[in-house]
């Protein structure tokens, strides 16, 4: 018995197939996935489409349209055609439709702020580790940003709170004498 290897689901080229009956089934799978999408953008957007496919096989011509297919094509074609139902009903929903598509551009618009601000945060906290590998403090102030300058503050308050806790420690161990009586004795020497 042999056995089949399946390559999983991958991408079709756009080229037209010989076989006649692969040729319908592809036809099929396309079609349905065009109109979803389309019908999906007409929800989302609000925009007006129309979509006309024929089949290869002569038997029969598929279309979507929103509102409607002979709407949009008399528009499109120029005939004068009446004006559209404008009461208050239609009108409130396409104003609320429109306010949800304002609200949720606005915060796509807000979203993308804070995304740009913490990449430029990690970028500048990238550049102070890279610094934090060499002379930190040699860094030229001008060339720092706020994040920066935050945290040499924060390292330049730590590294003095290092030298006041060990300065006198320093200065006792660096010269251990004292002067008594204009004599130097050891710090450590009982009197």
């Amino acid at each position: 018995m042999t056995t089949r290897i399946n390559k999983g689901r991958q991408r079709v080229d756009m080229v037209k197939t010989k076989n006649a009956r692969n040729l319908q089934v592809t036809f099929s799978k396309r079609r349905a996935g065009l109109l979803k999408n389309d019908s999906e953008l007409c929800t989302l957007c609000g925009t007006e489409i129309v979509i006309v496919v024929f089949s290869p096989s002569d038997k029969g011509v598929f279309s979507f349209g929103h509102p409607s297919v002979n709407l949009l094509v008399e528009r499109f074609l120029g005939r004068n055609l009446p004006q559209p139902n404008n009461d208050v009903h239609n009108q409130q929903i396409v104003a609320r439709r429109e306010g949800s598509i304002r609200e949720l551009n606005n915060k796509l618009m807000n979203l993308e702020g804070v995304f740009q601000m913490e990449k430029n945060r990690g970028e500048s906290l990238r550049e102070i580790r890279k610094r934090a590998n060499g002379l930190w403090w040699e860094s030229p102030m001008e060339e720092l940003n706020l994040f920066q300058l935050q945290h040499l503050k924060k390292r330049l308050e730590i590294l003095k709170q290092k030298v006041e806790k060990e300065a006198p420690m320093v200065n006792n161990n660096a010269f251990p004498f004292q002067t008594i009586g204009g004599a130097w004795i050891p710090s450590n020497f009982a009197s």
